[in-house]
């Protein structure tokens, strides 16, 4: 079994994320972020049940069908919501609360977009400023060699394992890059709704499929990504 639900990844010694600095086991923190200030407080209504069935329903219409998203597997404050959300960021930047597994989506005019996420596990989080360099439905997932010397089971992927919905990476990814570079960190879709509210991965960040297609709509390659430190 392939535990971690997206590419492998580990920290690098210097302030920014880079291929050459990745190494076995290992994960830190990239850099302090200039966001004092940000804050988070009061704004649209929690979606009831209810009304989560709906937005998070099925969506047939995709190359691969998605299923409906069982709501009662996660906690009501994870839905997505519009907040309040102060920040000197630009409208459509995304910004990352992996303390409090949140995806906010810079509005303007004093609010945001909040999507439930998962987040890097215990020695896999990272922070720092990063932006969309590329965009992918349906993508192709690789799992890195540092993976598959933990994890063997994972070398039958080596070539690349085929869009579905047993995709890892699920139906829609953001690859995150720094200075023209690919962190090997992405912000992806997953199906498994248990995840939304924990430390799951191997520092990327997971949102449900259907929240992820409503953020990958609404971002165009060079969107700014800010991760704030856990």
């Amino acid at each position: 079994m392939i535990v971690d639900e997206t590419e492998d990844r580990a920290r690098p010694e210097s302030g920014r994320l880079n291929r050459r600095a990745f190494l076995v086991g290992s994960a830190a923190a990239v850099g302090a972020l200039g966001l004092a200030g940000c804050t988070s407080f009061g704004g649209g209504p929690v979606m009831s049940y209810a009304e989560a069935e709906k937005v998070y329903g099925p969506v047939p219409d995709e190359r691969f069908p998605i299923p409906a998203v069982n709501v009662k597997k996660i906690n009501p404050k994870y839905f997505r919501r519009t907040v309040r959300y102060d920040s000197k960021e630009a409208v459509g930047t995304i910004i990352v609360d992996p303390r409090n597994y949140y995806v906010y989506r810079i509005a303007g005019d004093g609010y945001a977009t909040r999507y439930g996420a998962n987040v890097g596990r215990d020695g896999f989080r990272w922070s720092g400023d990063a932006y969309v360099g590329r965009k992918a439905e349906w993508p192709v997932w690789t799992p890195p060699k540092e993976m598959i010397a933990r994890q063997p089971e994972a070398a039958k992927y080596a070539g690349g394992m085929a869009p579905g919905l047993d995709n890892p990476l699920g139906a829609r990814t953001l690859y995150l890059y720094q200075n023209g570079v690919y962190t090997l960190y992405t912000i992806y879709s997953t199906r498994v709704a248990e995840t939304i509210g924990k430390g799951i991965s191997s520092g990327c960040i997971g949102l449900l499929t259907q929240d992820m297609l409503d953020l990958y709509e609404k971002t165009p390659v060079n969107t700014k990504v800010v991760v704030l430190k856990a």
